[in-house]
This record gives structure tokens, sequence and C-alpha cells, in this order.
């Protein structure tokens, strides 16, 4: 994985609160000179440490209220940016389509039940987007509520038990692209090693029966993708499908045996103009003989307003769908809703299912990058919660 560096780190550390840092290099406009609105594109594109600064206000439910800072750098060669400047001089609406540039994103933050964490990671792509790399990794301190009985050795579901997982994790993977397709053929490689504990005298005592005083997983695996978006920042046509599955063995380092597989796929319709429907489907599953493992390793519904890993299981299936509508040149509004299973049994699924909706908002942040942010507002049985999100909220 890419490491940023000391002066990266800083840079984006000071840039608390979400304001801007203007590069001493050059002089820099954030008025887009095509519009007249506010565009960070050029101070992204020109300046040699530009970055977007994205505060992250963090109201996760199963984390509580919290904030930090994420620094996203947007890196151009010579070459790219050129071949950049060229196209969005000949292309009608002043924008620039290219393969998406390469990205490092650094940070950290923390919430008011003691959770935090710091991070970074870097995606990459080379040979005119025919080879992919992406990985992340850091340090975190995770204090969680999980509703899973441990392998049946402590009470059942709706029982929460909160949990503080300590350690630090690396994720990445490289994909090459088969010649002349969209699809996408590579590995996957995942290492974290946790301290784990509860506040519960019981559960604890069983975590450390189950776990020891730390606890490890290692894996590799294989991973397929097909993806035929036209943006991967914001996109509003094509579709994508993310195949991986995951051995974790103690060959590779990890303390536990087990297998998780993850289906994804997403589809994006351009219904009119200004309107783009979009869908997203996702199946996780995790296959071991294991009596005990890690109460944060078992998927769990992830949807914009059901706190995460609040419905786990051995296999899990969430279905969403969102309407966009571009209500102006830079400002988009959705609106989207969602059902998820979490079960022990395949056969269980959607024999129960969780209900999550709600809508949003992004505006054009830098428009010869087509990157958007903006907010989402997400709403449960149980909770509710507000994102501040690059992209779709997919």
């Amino acid at each position: 994985m890419s490491r940023a560096d000391g002066k990266w780190m800083r840079r984006c550390l000071s840039a608390a609160g979400g304001v801007l840092m203007v590069s001493q290099v050059q002089a820099v406009s954030f008025i887009d000179p095509l519009d007249g609105q506010f565009d960070m594109g050029e101070y992204l594109a020109e300046n040699a440490y530009g970055f977007l600064p994205v505060p992250v206000i963090i109201t996760e439910p199963a984390v509580g209220y919290g904030g930090g800072l994420i620094g996203v750098f947007l890196h151009e060669s010579a070459e790219e940016k050129a071949r950049r400047k060229t196209m969005a001089r000949q292309s009608t609406d002043g924008g620039a389509q290219l393969i998406p540039p390469a990205v490092t994103a650094v940070g950290g933050g923390g919430t008011e039940n003691g959770t935090w964490f710091a991070l970074g990671g870097h995606r990459r792509t080379w040979r005119e987007d025919g080879i992919r790399y992406q990985g992340f990794g850091g340090y975190a301190n995770a204090v969680i509520d999980i509703y899973n009985d441990l392998g049946g050795l402590l009470p059942g579901a709706g029982f929460a038990i909160q949990t503080d997982s300590q350690g630090y994790f690396i994720v990445q993977d490289v994909q090459f692209r088969l010649p002349d397709t969209n699809w996408f053929l590579g590995f996957a490689q995942t290492y974290a090693h946790f301290e784990v504990s509860s506040d519960n005298p019981l559960a604890d005592r069983v975590l450390k029966l189950l776990l020891g005083e730390s606890t490890g997983t290692s894996a590799l695996g294989v991973m397929a993708e097909y993806d035929s978006r036209n943006s991967f920042f914001f996109p509003t046509k094509g579709y994508s499908l993310d195949f991986k599955y995951m051995f974790y063995r103690d060959f590779f380092g990890s303390d536990y045996d087990y297998d998780t597989l993850d289906l994804i796929g997403q589809a994006y319709f351009p219904v009119t103009e200004k309107w783009t429907w979009a869908l997203k489907g996702a199946y996780q599953s995790l296959n071991s003989d294991e009596v005990g493992l890690p109460p944060l390793v078992r998927p769990y519904i992830d949807l914009r307003g059901i706190p995460s890993f609040r419905y786990q299981g051995d296999y899990v299936s969430a279905i969403q769908t969102q309407i966009m509508w571009q209500v102006a040149p830079r400002w988009t509004l959705s609106g989207f809703v969602g059902v998820g299973s979490a079960e022990s049994e395949f056969d269980d699924l959607y024999g129960e299912g969780e209900w999550a909706y709600g809508a949003g908002f992004r505006y054009q942040v830098a428009r010869r990058y087509g990157l958007h942010m903006g907010m989402d507002f997400g709403f449960s049985d149980e909770d509710s919660a507000f994102y501040i999100t690059v992209g779709t909220g997919f």
C-alpha cells in the first residue's frame, strides 16, 4: 500500500473543521469560469499537494456522535494533466471524462463512546485502466454493540453486548482487465490483529475464553469485477458487479479458519436527461466450523439508517433503490429505500426484513473530475442518522 508521508498527514489534520488549505505553490481560483460556481477542480489539479478535505461528521448509531477529517488527494501526471485540459476544451459542457486518477486518502476521527481511528488508503490505475490497485490500513479502537450470541455462549438476538476492539488492519487488492472488455480478475489480501474485550463481565470472560488476549485474522482471496459505469465518482449510467471469495487460514497467519463470499451489484439507468434510477443488491456469507469467531467478522446489514453490526448473520442480503434528480447543473437530490435480512441459515433469508429509507443531496464540487459531495438522511424502525458522503451513497 502506498504510504502518505508526514507532510500530507500534517496538512490533512491542520484542515480541521473543513477549512480549505490554499497551496503556496501558485494562486488558484475556487470559481469555475464556465458557470461562476464554487469549484475545487483547479485547486485539486494545479497544486502539488492539493486535496479535498472531507469533514467526517459521525452520526453512526453503532458508535455515537463524533467527527474527524479525511484528506482526499487526487494525483495526475504531467501527461494526464495535459490530456485532461485538452478534453475539457473539446467537451461541450467543459467537463473532462477521464480514467479515474490516482486517489490517496488519509486522516482520522473519533466518537463520544471512545471509538477512534487513524487510516490511510490509496487507489491507482495503470496501462489505460488495464490494472487497478487499491488498499488501505490503519489503527482503530472500535467500541461497538453486537447482538450475536458468540456461538451460543451468550443470550441471543436482542441482547446488546458492548465490545471494545483495539488493533491494526490492512486490506488490499489488485485487478487486471481482460483485453477489450469491462471485466477484471484479481487477488485480494486482508490482515487484522485486535485485542477484544467487553464491559460485560460474562461477555468478557467468554471473549477471553474464545479469543485469548488477542486475535488475528488473515486471508487471501480471488475476485472478479465487471464495470461499465460512466464515472468512478458519481455514475449515472452503466453496471457493476463485484465478486470476492476470501480464504482465512492459519497458513496465511489467521487464528481462525473460515471462508467469506461477497457479491455486490449496482445498476444506473438514465430515465431522462435529469432523472437517474439506481439499484444495488448485496449478498454476503460466512462458512466456518469454528465454535467462536471474533464478534466483528460476521457480515451485517449495511443500509443507511440502520446501525452497523445491528443485524449480523452467516447469511446477509440487502436490496436498495435510489432515484436521483438533477435539479440544477451542480445540484442533485435523491431519495432511497432498502430492505435487508441477516440469518444463520440461507433458507431463512427475508423471513423477516429490516427496512431503511431516506433522502439526500449532492453538490458537484469538482466538475473536471465529476466529484460530488453531500449528505444523506437515513431512517429505520429503531434509529436514524445522517451521513456526509462522497459519491452516490451506494
